[in-house]
C-alpha cells in the first residue's frame, strides 16, 4: 500500500502536467507561464551559422581535415542530405515518430509520459520527448532534471518549431546530439567510430548512431562495448516491430561487431589546411583546390621513401596542374607528428639552395635571345669569371659538348658560361616573372653563383618555374583555395617565348630516368645544393608539374644525397601515382629549328662568349695521357707494335700534336690522337690548340 507522502506526490505530479498540458492548449494561466519562460529561452539558431568545426575540403567535398571547436568538441557541420536515409528513417521511428506533423510537443506523448510520471510517484518513466524538445534541450545544454525544465523545453520546441523547417530542426539535431566524450554530431561520430561519413551506413551502424545520443558516456563503445550492443539491439527490435527493417536483416546487423576504439579523424594535407585556417579563421568551411586521392597518395609515398633516408630526413611533395596552376597536392613533411624529422615544418615553403635546378632557364635565356640552338657546340673545360671558377659536380671536364648534353648532363661550367653571358640581371628578372622570390645571402648582389643554387628559393616556386615552362613560358600563379586569386589585369610578362621553352622541354625530356623511370616519359631535372643538404626533381608531362625535395629540415648534410639518386625515384613514382598515364608534350611550334649541328646556322653551330678572353683564361691544354716522364710499353721488343694514343683536355679546338717537333697530327673537336712511333727511346710530345696556347710530356717507349 503506497504511503501518504508517495500518494501525494503522484497528485502534485499529476496535477501539475495536466495544468501544463493545459495552459500550453490555451488557458491563461498557461499563457502567462508560456510567456515567462519564453523571455528566458536561449535565441533561435541560424541553421546556416552554427559553432562547428572548421571543416578542410579537397576539390571534389571531401574531408582533408577537421578542426575541433573553440571548446574542444569534434562538431562537424552536416545536413539531412548529407546522412544516409535509413538512419533518418531510424532516427525517427525510434525517437519520435510523428515528428513530420507535430508543433514541437507531442500530445499522445506527453499524455503516456505523465500518466507513467504520476504511476511512478513522481519519477520520470519515459519522457514523451520530441526531437525538437530534444534540440531544445541540446541548444539549452541542460539536463531534464525535473518537470520545470521539461515544460521549459517544450515551449523552446514550439519556439523552434515556429522558426524553423523540419530539415533545419534535424540539422541542428545531427549536429549537437552527443555521442560520447568531445564527440558531437552524426557526422563526427560516424568518423570517430566507424571511420567514415554518415553517407552510407550499415543496418548496425545506424542502430548505433541511434542508440548513442540517449546514453552517450554509458553506451561509449571504447568503455563499454556491452552497455553499446545492448543498447543497439534495443534499437534493432524496435525497428523490426515498426516495419522499418526487416528481422533477416535485423539478425544480420546482430552479427556485426562494435567498435571498441575511435578511429583517428582524417589529416591529410595538414600542412595546408593549418595555413587555410590561419588565413580564414571566420570560415567553417575551406574548400581546397586539392585533389584528396592524390594528396593521401603522396603523403604515403613519401612517409614511406623518408625512413629509407636516415632517422631526420624528410620528404616534400608538389603537384600543379599546368594549365590552371591548380594545387592538386601538398606534402609538406614525410609526417607531421614525426617529431625527430620535424615534421610539423612545412618543406614546401621552406627557402633552400635549389642546386642545378635553375639550369634549364639559363640556357631558355640563350635560345630566346638567338645566342644557342640545343644542338649548338660549348665548351666543357675550366674557366675563371674573375676569381669565381665554377667545376662539374664530378669534378672532370668532359671538353666539347652541345648544348643539350650540357643540360642533361648538368654540367656546371657550360652553364656559367652560358649565364655569363645572357647576364645575371636578366637571368634574375626572369625569375621574378616565374613567381620566385630571390633571397641573397646578406641581401648581396646577385653573382654567377645564382646559376648553381647560390640562391634561396623554395619548392612551390621551383614548381611554378616548371610550369610556366611547360605551358610555353607563359607564367602561372599557383592556386590552392586559402586566399581568392584575382583576375588577371592584363598578359603577364613572359618567363620564355614559347620557342625557347620548347627546347628547354625537349631537352629534359632526353635527361636518362632513374632506375625506376622510363626514358622519354617526362620532362625533368634534378639539382643537388652544397654540401649534399638538399636532393631536387621536379618535372613535367603535359598536363602536371611535380616537384620534390628530399633532404633535412634542419639542413645538415646526407651523406650520398644527390638529386639523381634520391629525388628523382620519389619523382617518378609520384607520376605514377597520378592514374592518368603519361600526357605528351606540347608538339613543337612551326617556328622550331630541328637540325643537327652541321644543318644549323654558322653562328649557331658553336655558342661563343661575347669576352672570348673570359672564357679562354686559364684554360690552356693538357695532355691528360701519357704523363709526363712515365715509360710506355708499346711492343716494340717482340714486334706487336701498338700505336700511342695522345689524349688531351682543356683547351679550344682544333688541336696540333707534335713528337719531338714533327707534326703527327691535327683534329677538329677529337681530344685525341693515334701515333705509330718509329722506335723505342724518348720523345717528347705537345699539343697546340687553336688560341696557341700548348703542353709537352716527355716518355720512354719500349
Amino acid at each position: 500500500m503506497a504511503s501518504r507522502h508517495d500518494l501525494r506526490g503522484r497528485l502534485i505530479a499529476a496535477a501539475l502536467l495536466a495544468l501544463i498540458t493545459a495552459g500550453i492548449g490555451g488557458l491563461n494561466w498557461g499563457r502567462s507561464v508560456y510567456a515567462g519562460i519564453a523571455a528566458d529561452l536561449p535565441p533561435v539558431p541560424d541553421p546556416q551559422h552554427l559553432a562547428v568545426s572548421t571543416v578542410v575540403l579537397d576539390r571534389d567535398g571531401q574531408l582533408l581535415r577537421p578542426f575541433t571547436t573553440s571548446d574542444g568538441r569534434w562538431r562537424l557541420p552536416v545536413t539531412p542530405g548529407d546522412v544516409d536515409r535509413r538512419f533518418l528513417d531510424m532516427l525517427v521511428a525510434y525517437e519520435d515518430q510523428n515528428f513530420a506533423t507535430h508543433h514541437g510537443v507531442d500530445w499522445s506523448g506527453m499524455a503516456r509520459a505523465a500518466l507513467q510520471f504520476a504511476g511512478a510517484g513522481g519519477h520520470v518513466v519515459s519522457g514523451g520527448s520530441t526531437l525538437t524538445m530534444q534540440v531544445a534541450r541540446l541548444i539549452a545544454q541542460q539536463p531534464t532534471r525535473n518537470v520545470w525544465d521539461k515544460l521549459t523545453q517544450m515551449v523552446h520546441a514550439q519556439q523552434l518549431e515556429r522558426s524553423l523547417s523540419k530539415s533545419e530542426i534535424l540539422t541542428l539535431y545531427l549536429t549537437y546530439a552527443p555521442y560520447g566524450g568531445n564527440i558531437e554530431g552524426i557526422r563526427a561520430a560516424s568518423l570517430a567510430w566507424f571511420g567514415k561519413g554518415p553517407k552510407r551506413l550499415t543496418v548496425a551502424e545506424a542502430a548505433l548512431l541511434v542508440a548513442l545520443p540517449q546514453s552517450p558516456e554509458a553506451r561509449r563503445p571504447d568503455r563499454d562495448p556491452f552497455a553499446a550492443r545492448a543498447a543497439r539491439s534495443m534499437v534493432l527490435e524496435r525497428m523490426v516491430v515498426r516495419g522499418v527493417i526487416s528481422a533477416e536483416a535485423a539478425a544480420a546487423a546482430e552479427r556485426e561487431p562494435i567498435p571498441t576504439r575511435r578511429k583517428p579523424f582524417p589529416l591529410h594535407a595538414p600542412h595546408l589546411a593549418q595555413q587555410a585556417v590561419a588565413a580564414r579563421p571566420e570560415a567553417s568551411r575551406i574548400d581546397l583546390t586539392v585533389d584528396g586521392r592524390l594528396q593521401a597518395a603522396f603523403e604515403q609515398l613519401g612517409a614511406t621513401r623518408a625512413p629509407q633516408l636516415g632517422p631526420k630526413a624528410s620528404v616534400a611533395i608538389v603537384a600543379v596542374d599546368v594549365t590552371s596552376g591548380s594545387v592538386l597536392a601538398s606534402v609538406g613533411s614525410a609526417g607531421l607528428f614525426a617529431t625527430e624529422r620535424d615534421g610539423y615544418v612545412d618543406m614546401t615553403r621552406a627557402v633552400r639552395s635549389p642546386g642545378s635546378t635553375l639550369k634549364p632557364l639559363i640556357y631558355g635565356l640563350a635560345f630566346e635571345y638567338g645566342l644557342a640552338h640545343p644542338e649548338s657546340l660549348i665548351e666543357d673545360r675550366p674557366t675563371a669569371f674573375d676569381g669565381y671558377v665554377p667545376v662539374n659536380f664530378d669534378g672532370l671536364s668532359r671538353g666539347t659538348v652541345s648544348i643539350r648534353q650540357a643540360l642533361t648532363q648538368s654540367l656546371n661550367i657550360p652553364a656559367v658560361i652560358v649565364l655569363d653571358a645572357v647576364g645575371v640581371p636578366r637571368f634574375v628578372s626572369r625569375l621574378h616573372r616565374a613567381g620566385l622570390a630571390v633571397r641573397l645571402p646578406n641581401d648581396s648582389a646577385p653573382t654567377l653563383a645564382v646559376g648553381l643554387g647560390g640562391v634561396g628559393v623554395t619548392l612551390r616556386e621551383l614548381v611554378g618555374l616548371y610550369a610556366a615552362i611547360a605551358r610555353g613560358g607563359t607564367p602561372v600563379t599557383l592556386t590552392d583555395g586559402i586566399t581568392p586569386t584575382a583576375a588577371p589585369t592584363g598578359l603577364a610578362a613572359p618567363v620564355l617565348d614559347p620557342v625557347a621553352a620548347w627546347y628547354v622541354a625537349d631537352i629534359l625530356a632526353d635527361v636518362p630516368p632513374p632506375l625506376n623511370g622510363s626514358a622519354g616519359r617526362i620532362a625533368y631535372k634534378t639539382g643537388t645544393s652544397y654540401g649534399y643538404r638538399d636532393a631536387w626533381a621536379i618535372g613535367f608531362d603535359g598536363e602536371t608539374v611535380i616537384g620534390v625535395w628530399v633532404g633535412r629540415p634542419d639542413g645538415t648534410p646526407i651523406s650520398g644525397l644527390s638529386g639523381i639518386a634520391t629525388a628523382a625515384p620519389i619523382l617518378f613514382e609520384s607520376f605514377d601515382r597520378l592514374g592518368t598515364g603519361t600526357v605528351p608534350l606540347a608538339p613543337a611550334l612551326p617556328s622550331v629549328l630541328v637540325a643537327t649541328n652541321t644543318d644549323l646556322p654558322l653562328p649557331l653551330r658553336r655558342f661563343r662568349h661575347f669576352d672570348t678572353d673570359v672564357v679562354a683564361r686559364d684554360a690552356a691544354p693538357q695532355i691528360a695521357f701519357p704523363g709526363n716522364g712515365v715509360d710506355l710499353d708499346l711492343g716494340m721488343a717482340s714486334g706487336a707494335e701498338r700505336a700511342l694514343v695522345v689524349k688531351v683536355r682543356n683547351g679550344v679546338p682544333p688541336f696540333s700534336y707534335f713528337a719531338n717537333g714533327a707534326p703527327i697530327g691535327r683534329t677538329g673537336f677529337a681530344r685525341q690522337n693515334s701515333w705509330q712511333p718509329d722506335g723505342p727511346g724518348y720523345v717528347t710530345l705537345s699539343v697546340v690548340d687553336s688560341l696557341g696556347k700548348s703542353d709537352s710530356v716527355k716518355v720512354f717507349i719500349e
